[in-house]
């Protein structure tokens, strides 16, 4: 190649461009960076303080690159789509079916009004989309808190749950605060086997302090206590978990588009001497050729110098390796790709009913787990609001998450009364009870029947060729 050649070859090298770095997911553990007026001017929050705490440094040597990329990125990643749908999915199956109040008693017209009482309070309050935002807002930052606003009370004080602090008509109302605004003001650092060891008792939510007591935080993912100042006291976000798996899935799906943009190249074999050395006619023949490419286009060749050919990339198995990709961003949040995504596993007899199952198994746990004790802080103070006492037979109970279809409904009902009808014969139960039972079932299909109706039973018809009286 001769020195005039070479610059031609370093401009075609330079179109080309640099591919993009590999990303790195190392975030360095350091004290977290505050939105500005979380902390009261000229105070400096526990989580900053590092030069008299050494959990930073500590935490670094022992985990490299594990450290916490901060608020305003995770935000960053709630605005794709990816991410939105994981928070999404997990927030909506936990109050889908929501809960039902009840009664250690025999519901009695008393206890009956107090449920229905407490019911719209619940209503009023938004309880249960307050939970679904708290359990996104978990999903994202990798901490949710939800705050009780008492009428006239100090939120630096601890809340007590008892009718002198929670006087009637006090409960205001209950929402969540995202973790940016907050940070503890205080914990226990000292003392490993104390209740409230690396646990804040009291945090700063937009320069006010607030008694931990009367914000529910609620850390699905909680980590290490030596990484916890780093996190701000959060725990492992859901986004920042997925983050690798999603990025993997664009990766795979955008190779994919390209591949089936391009599978097909179209190539000449020509004298490649002419444009290196920058012959502009044979440039704008094949820019003349790129515009009438097409199956209607004609392309003329020097029969001596030129042949055309074409490269057809084989596109079999594209379709699993992208599935696959999709299945992994599905396994890390632990959620079936037809709740996900809302497709269909593909394939003869191919089903989700199973996976589905155990992911409403997983949702139930997390139900019991994490929420319901903000939920049982909430019926506490809404009846402290409505009646001045506590009624410790009332409580609640998480629905189900599969519901039946009126044909096994209809099925279940008919062995039940095969069943009763059986004991009727043999004299286990009396009538009374029975018609009681179904009263009081709820599935039954007569809830609320009235059970001491007495019901006159049908005469016997005489059988065949039993004699019978004349009248």
């Amino acid at each position: 190649m001769s020195e005039a050649e070479k610059p031609n070859y370093r401009r075609a090298l330079n179109q080309i461009g640099n591919t993009d770095p590999v990303k790195s997911y190392d975030y360095p553990i350091q004290a977290p960076k505050l939105a500005p007026g979380v902390v009261p001017s000229g105070v400096t929050a526990p989580v900053m303080a590092s030069d008299s705490f050494p959990a930073y440094v500590t935490a670094d040597m022992q985990y490299p690159g594990g450290g916490f990329p901060g608020y305003p990125y995770l935000s960053q990643l709630a605005t794709r789509a990816e991410y939105r749908a994981f928070a999404s999915a997990l927030s909506t199956e936990l109050t889908r079916e929501w809960i039902e109040f009840t009664s250690k008693e025999d519901s009695g017209n008393e206890t009956s009004d107090k449920i229905k009482a407490i019911d719209e309070e619940f209503n009023r309050l938004n309880v249960r989309d307050v939970i679904r935002k708290a359990a996104e807002q978990d999903c994202y930052f990798g901490r949710a808190q939800i705050f009780y606003e008492i009428s006239g009370a100090d939120r630096a004080t601890p809340l007590i749950l008892d009718p002198r602090t929670v006087p009637k008509g006090s409960f205001k109302r209950m929402t969540t605060v995202e973790s940016i605004w907050t940070t503890p003001s205080a914990y226990n650092a000292l003392d490993p086997v104390a209740p409230d060891f690396y646990r804040p008792t009291e945090w700063y939510m937009i320069g006010q302090k607030v008694h931990a007591s009367r914000m529910a935080t609620v850390i699905t993912r909680e980590l290490p206590d030596i990484l916890k100042p780093a996190f701000n006291f959060s725990g492992m976000s859901l986004s920042q978990l997925a983050e690798p798996y999603v990025d993997n899935w664009l990766r795979t799906r955008q190779s994919v588009a390209d591949l089936v943009n391009n599978f097909s190249m179209t190539t000449i074999s020509t004298a490649m001497d002419q444009l290196l050395q920058g012959d502009a006619d044979l440039k704008a023949r094949v820019d003349l050729f790129q515009a009438y490419k097409s199956n209607k286009g004609l392309m003329l060749l020097d029969k001596e110098r030129e042949e055309m050919g074409q490269i057809n990339t084989p596109l079999g198995g594209l379709s699993e390796l992208q599935a696959q990709s999709q299945e992994h961003m599905c396994s890390v949040s632990r959620t079936p790709a037809i709740v996900l995504t809302g497709i269909s596993p593909s394939g003869l007899n191919a089903t989700s009913e199973g996976e589905i199952r155990v992911f409403n198994d997983w949702i139930a746990a997390q139900q019991e787990a994490y929420w319901r004790a903000p939920i049982r802080d909430a019926l506490i103070l809404v009846q402290l609001s409505l009646f001045g006492v506590v009624d410790p037979n009332i409580g609640f109970k998480f629905n189900p998450l599969t519901r039946m279809t009126p044909v096994e409904i209809a099925d279940i009902r008919s062995k039940d009364a095969i069943s009763d009808g059986a004991y009727l014969d043999r004299g286990v139960v009396d009538p009374s009870e029975v018609r009681k039972k179904l009263a009081d079932d709820p599935d039954s299909g007569f809830q609320g029947l009235d059970a001491d109706a007495v019901i006159a039973l049908p005469e016997e018809t005489p059988g065949e060729g039993e004699n019978v009286d004349a009248p």
